[in-house]
């Protein structure tokens, strides 16, 4: 079916809600004028709705495969990645210097979005190459920024991540990738790693690998972890993509879904690398590229779930069955209403709290500010997980609105499902988001998450005068998150923290969602008004029960035995 971007909504939402505004008035981005955003939406959304879309049901059918050493991706997706590089839009946040746009994420949040609805397979190429760019940025020498950046820019060549090994999952320290200095400054890099997304291609001139390694003097653990470039093609004296680096793909996993994005087992054997940043520092050169990545997950779960809801409403609005009022579709239904009034609604609590994530990161690089750089670190775990709940919870839904058709895969209601699964897990498993925010980003006492929930209750308390109803059902929420957090920042045992860490962090997200509706009806239509009332009166309420979760403790969950846990 076809696939329309939500162009109004993002503007909506960057114009009255997230605060965009305060972004375009920095001098760091203060040419990303409001006319500019409206043609950036505006061309990313003819994009994605004329390009992108119609490769989306070829990446299901017509998977990336390996052939003799060769990976041979799915039908149009070497043109539809050209058509992606052309336009600018890999580099969209990138500097200048070497050729970005140099924008600020929340537009490139928004053009993510957009094309992970029309052809998340692909879109996840591009992805990977967005945090390459930054972490080689932040933390490369000049020579190679000077190579690298322009040619990943351009889209050129591509970049992937490479920390997984079969040993070594979430436990990145326990890798055993092995990095030998030459004479020439160089390294030779051996090793073997999994789950790399797109770990080749056949449309790109080279693809560029940043490896996670450890030096004959690394210490055990993650702090004796270094990071590399390893080419698939060696750079000549040019800088053009030459002869073949010691590496090679040797399976592509068979997977649940994202079948048009190849998964590799990649083979390092005394590859030529270059140290990226400080030896011994890898982890924190790389934790730039997945702390981008984690926002571009959760972009990628919101962008799945709109996808799913336009295929699902489409569906119900056409369907005719039983003897329901009105038209006759099953959209007159109650529980088919039920379920596409709750896609919708979640799915723009999401996008704000991925929009509002952005604002933050752009206000924290255009001031520097450490309470800007403390709300981003806070909102992105929030981000990645609840865009990613939101993502599966919506495409099951789009499944159950299509009923048995939705179990056939020829609808391709199922394909969403199965491609936004793996999004909940990569770039850091939503329980690891979860024990993060708890832990880490409550360190400074909570001041980040008190600042946040400050300004729900401004706003909650202004929109009392309003909408009292909603306005108290929202600050009655936010008292009772403070509430929580102040238990949680007096917990000294971390196992307090973690056992409830999923419940909490999906109470603050139904609670800053609930915020941004009640923002959106302070400004908006009737029909924004109607959403907001939807979700405040109807999913709102779920914040009780997970922030009791969230209180009561470790003693239930670490009582249950092993035995009374066996089947």
């Amino acid at each position: 079916m076809p696939y329309r971007a939500p162009v109004a909504d993002f503007r909506f939402l960057m114009d009255h809600v997230t605060g965009f505004d305060r972004v375009t008035a920095t001098d760091r981005f203060a040419e990303a004028t409001p006319e500019l955003a409206d043609q950036i939406l505006t061309e990313a959304a003819k994009l994605c709705e004329e390009i992108l879309a119609p490769l989306q049901r070829n990446g299901d059918t017509d998977p990336a495969r390996l052939e003799n050493g060769v990976v041979r991706t799915s039908k149009g997706f070497g043109d539809g990645y050209q058509a992606i590089a052309e336009g600018g839009w890999i580099g969209m946040s990138a500097d200048p210097e070497y050729g970005g746009m140099g924008l600020p994420m929340t537009l490139t949040t928004a053009v993510n979005e957009m094309m992970s609805s029309a052809c998340l397979s692909l879109q996840l190429n591009p992805l990977m190459t967005q945090g390459q760019i930054e972490a080689l940025e932040h933390h490369a020498s000049d020579a190679i920024k000077d190579l690298y950046l322009p040619k990943l820019i351009s889209g050129e060549w591509c970049g992937t991540m490479n920390l997984t090994e079969p040993q070594a999952g979430s436990d990145v320290g326990a890798l055993r990738s092995k990095a030998e200095p030459n004479d020439d400054g160089t390294y030779r890099i051996s090793g073997q790693k999994i789950y790399i997304s797109w770990g080749d291609n056949d449309f790109t001139e080279n693809v560029c690998h940043l490896v996670l390694a450890r030096l004959p003097d690394g210490v055990p653990g993650t702090k004796g972890i270094s990071l590399f470039m390893v080419p698939k093609r060696l750079p000549d004296e040019n800088g053009n993509a030459g002869v073949a680096n010691d590496l090679k793909v040797v399976s592509l996993e068979h997977k649940m879904g994202l079948h048009g994005s190849p998964t590799a087992v990649m083979e390092y054997n005394e590859a030529k690398g270059w140290l990226i940043g400080e030896p011994h520092r890898g982890m924190a050169a790389m934790f730039t590229m997945m702390n981008n990545a984690r926002l571009g997950v959760g972009v990628q779960g919101v962008g799945v779930a709109e996808g799913a809801y336009q295929h699902a409403l489409a569906y119900a609005v056409d369907r005719k069955q039983g003897k329901a009022p009105g038209t006759g579709a099953i959209i007159e239904h109650a529980d088919v209403r039920r379920m596409l009034s709750a896609m919708k609604a979640d799915t723009y609590a999401a996008r704000a709290i991925n929009l509002s994530c952005a604002v933050a990161i752009d206000m924290a690089t255009a001031t520097d500010d450490a309470d800007w750089q403390a709300r981003a670190a806070f909102l992105t775990p929030i981000a990645k997980s609840f865009g990613t709940e939101v993502g599966m919870e919506v495409a099951h839904e789009g499944v159950q609105v299509h009923g048995g058709m939705g179990f056939i895969e020829e609808t391709g209601a199922a394909q969403y499902s199965r491609d936004v699964r793996v999004t909940a897990i990569y770039e850091g498993t939503n329980g690891i988001q979860a024990m993060d925010l708890v832990a880490r980003k409550l360190m400074d006492g909570g001041d980040a998450a008190f600042r946040l929930i400050d300004e729900v209750i401004d706003c909650a308390e202004h929109a009392r005068k309003t909408h009292k109803e909603l306005g108290e059902a929202v600050w009655q929420a936010a008292e009772s998150l403070r509430e929580t957090t102040e238990w949680l920042v007096g917990q000294s045992d971390l196992n307090e923290r973690f056992v409830g860490a999923t419940a909490y962090l999906k109470a603050f997200a139904r609670i800053l969602g609930a915020h941004y509706h009640l923002a959106s009806a302070l400004h908006g239509d009737n029909s924004r008004q109607r959403l907001a009332a939807f979700y405040i009166r109807r999913l709102l309420p779920e914040h009780t029960a997970l922030l009791a979760q969230t209180r009561d403790g470790a003693d239930a969950i670490f009582a249950l035995t092993n035995d009374d846990l066996a089947a």
